[in-house]
């Protein structure tokens, strides 16, 4: 497993006979890795002659320094997660990904606005710009994203399509914990009590009729709502548990 500390020597290597002619499967991500990162490595190293992962806690997508400041940093943990599934990972500092001290960016002004976009303003002006950064910087084949992130998911294919992309969008099914939570970086931040509280998130999401019924059971359950919405046959939520949030969505 190489390690790619700077993106000048990523990119000299990418020109070179072992990569220019290969197909790649890239898996970006912001490290905290857990199993379902390691899934979507798994179906990388499958589909693809290499892999490429990268590890970078993008200050764009933060629309809160708090959060921001939060995100677990755990790089050995991650490098040991990727051993033997990743053959480059990517380490990119956030000068080398914001040259032009973020000026240039992607907006998308229709679903980015929505759901986790009106909680979180910019939030997916920073999402699109990174990705589409370290798309063009890898040039995979395929690149690899959990379902988890729905909306993300569904933003990073329109950009693809948008912009003439040649790289096929992967989707990924989210997994989950044994009791049903969605694996997130987020959870290691949940209290013992909270962590067991958070169970309830999926399970009500499942069982709820509708998404009100949903919205009215989470917060008798505990959990702060920001929003449960029905939308193309897939329920999206978001609660906040001990002040951290989370995300899930289940097909209807």
């Amino acid at each position: 497993m190489k390690i790619w500390r700077d993106l000048a020597s990523w990119r000299e290597a990418r020109r070179t006979p072992a990569l220019a002619g290969a197909d790649l499967g890239f898996v970006p991500t912001m490290g905290a890795l857990h199993a379902g990162h390691r899934a979507l490595l798994a179906r990388a190293r499958a589909e693809n002659e290499h892999v490429v992962l990268s590890i970078f806690v993008n200050p764009a997508q933060f629309n809160d320094p708090a959060d921001l400041a939060k995100y677990p940093r755990t790089l050995d943990a991650d490098l040991a997660c990727a051993l033997g599934l990743a053959d480059h990972v990517i380490l990119p500092s956030a000068v080398e990904c914001y040259p032009d001290n973020y000026r240039y960016r992607v907006t998308e002004n229709a679903f980015s606005r929505e759901l986790e976009g009106e909680q979180r303003p910019g939030h997916f002006d920073g999402v699109l710009t990174v990705v589409l950064k370290l798309l063009n910087l890898v040039q995979p084949r395929r690149a690899y994203f959990g379902e988890k992130d729905w909306q993300q998911l569904h933003l990073v294919e329109g950009m693809a399509r948008a912009f003439f992309m040649p790289v096929d969008i992967v989707p990924c099914a989210t997994v989950r914990d044994p009791d049903g939570l969605a694996l997130s970086s987020r959870n290691r931040r949940l209290s013992p009590a909270a962590r067991r509280q958070a169970a309830e998130f999926p399970r009500i999401l499942s069982a709820a009729p509708d998404a009100a019924t949903a919205a009215r059971d989470l917060a008798a359950a505990g959990l702060a709502v920001d929003y449960v919405v029905d939308r193309d046959g897939v329920r999206l939520g978001a609660v906040r548990i001990d002040d951290v949030r989370l995300i899930d969505n289940v097909r209807r």
